[in-house]
């Protein structure tokens, strides 16, 4: 008795167990930023591992969420190409069934490649073997449908005499006929990223808006701009019209590779929106959006927040400092605690609402603190605002000193008694009054262009000045001196 009710007790634990280990992932890790970044990569792989290693954590694996969403071919075009090569082996060899086997896994493995005319070429010399394999096994309509998978978007292909028989050309071109007779389906395909280049079954066939009449049937249907691809999808085309309208914007933001991640041009709102809806996709109940913000020399923060996906709302905010490719290991652990549980520690700061976290402050990523003796702070926009009035009044005093240095030539020109001004003219003969005046006229517009570059930058000053913090400003004194020997100008103050 005692041993039944032990195996009764185990056989209930391992049904537990198992139904535990085939239940649905509750948490997706995604970073956010430049999917380009290494840095950012590492990072979020790092709070990812710390993440799973926890007890009772249930949390989709990066190879999942590339399967679910970007599902990846087993091997290289090469490698897929060297297994219809073997494919076709088995078939001349008249091992008909092998080679059946071999050309469905190929096919699988061809639309998992990506859009373009290698996989195209591909796909349509998979689907030809396919037909003559299928007619060598008596299965006449099988073969007509592959044949017409090629013919329903290249009706102009032409088999090649030297190795299809004329009764199999004459059959081929049957199906071509008949697709040119028979019904279409308006197929219109729009995106918000447009002009898209549109792929049905791994061929270009345009770019959105597009409108085509294609035969009723299923396509693989791709969307693609610049780097953003949308996510592959078997697209059913009947009735009178199939529309279909593509966000590329949210599709074409998600990668795979090196690690899950939200490509993000800054706008807060968008990332948060394209971050909800991926957990929807993916079928999880929280999101965990893993940042990296920071100056490129200095200290960075690893932020994180978690978005609950039927909500669409966040949950919690926190982040760490940290420095170099990798977060200290127990500020680690303490992100990590928080995310999961909410619960807050010292090595931590948390996102208060109302109140702009470390992270996204312009001047914690910007700029560098400076931190004098006494222990305040430097106000970076301030010390510009110092530093450009400065150049202002040093381009004041220059052309001072020009308007200065070009006295004596003028006086000497326009002197009566020296003859070089006859009516208001300087003949060509006289070089000495045509240089002056030339000498005149260069320091005359370099006077100008000083005069006007201190305008601007004691305007530009003034304006970084009034931008700048709202604190008691550093007692400043501007002074210019100018006279017979020359012009000067000082700057000084306590910055």
């Amino acid at each position: 008795m005692t041993f039944l009710k032990n195996s009764y007790s185990m056989v209930v634990l391992a049904l537990v167990l198992g139904s535990a280990a085939g239940a649905a992932p509750r948490r997706v890790v995604v970073s956010s930023g430049d999917c380009k970044d290494a840095e950012l990569s590492g990072q979020a792989k790092a709070l990812y591992d710390r993440l799973v290693s926890r007890p009772g954590e249930n949390v989709l694996g990066a190879a999942d969420f590339a399967e679910r969403l970007f599902p990846p071919p087993s091997g290289s075009f090469e490698d897929i190409k060297r297994q219809l090569e073997a494919a076709q082996g088995q078939f001349y060899e008249a091992r008909h069934a092998r080679a059946a086997q071999a050309i469905d896994e190929v096919l699988r493995q061809v639309t998992r490649l990506p859009p373009g005319g290698a996989r195209w070429k591909l796909y349509v010399d998979t689907q030809l073997l396919l037909a003559m394999n299928q007619r060598a096994l008596g299965k006449v309509k099988e073969s007509d449908d592959a044949f017409r998978n090629v013919l329903r978007l290249e009706p102009e292909y032409a088999l090649d005499p030297d190795y299809y028989t004329p009764s199999t050309r004459q059959a081929f071109d049957k199906l071509r006929r008949e697709l040119a007779r028979g019904r279409k389906v308006k197929l219109s395909v729009k995106s918000n990223l447009s002009p898209s280049e549109v792929f049905l079954d791994g061929r270009s066939v345009g770019q959105t808006p597009l409108v085509l009449e294609v035969p009723a049937g299923t396509y693989d249907l791709s969307v693609k701009k610049g780097e953003a691809l949308s996510f592959p999808r078997q697209l059913p085309v009947q009735g009178a019209e199939t529309p279909v309208l593509v966000d590329l914007a949210y599709e074409g933001s998600i990668s795979a590779s090196p690690f899950p991640c939200l490509a993000s041009d800054g706008d807060g709102e968008t990332e948060l929106s394209h971050a909800v809806r991926l957990g929807g996709t993916l079928g999880v109940e929280e999101v965990i959006v893993v940042r990296l913000e920071g100056t490129h020399n200095g200290p960075k923060w690893l932020a994180a927040t978690v978005l609950n996906v039927e909500g669409g709302q966040k949950l919690r905010e926190g982040g760490v400092k940290t420095q170099g490719l990798d977060a200290p290991s127990e500020s680690l652990s303490a992100l990590v605690d928080f995310v999961t549980t909410g619960k807050d520690q010292p090595s931590l700061v948390v996102a208060k609402p109302n109140h702009q976290p470390p992270w996204e402050q312009p001047s914690a990523m910007l700029t560098p603190e400076v931190t004098e003796k006494s222990g305040g702070s430097v106000r970076p926009l301030r010390v510009l605002s110092y530093v450009t009035l400065g150049v202002g009044v040093a381009a004041l005093a220059g052309a001072g000193y020009m308007r200065l240095s070009l006295e004596p030539e003028w006086q000497e020109l326009t002197n009566p008694a020296n003859g070089h001004l006859v009516d208001g003219k300087i003949s060509a003969e006289d070089t000495r009054g045509v240089r002056l005046l030339r000498d005149v006229a260069r320091k005359h517009n370099t006077m100008v262009g000083l005069l006007v570059g201190s305008g601007a930058a004691v305007v530009t000053g003034t304006v970084l000045f009034f931008l700048s913090p709202n604190e008691a400003p550093p007692p400043v004194s501007v002074g210019v001196t100018a006279g017979p020997d020359g012009a000067g100008a000082t700057l000084s103050g306590t910055f």
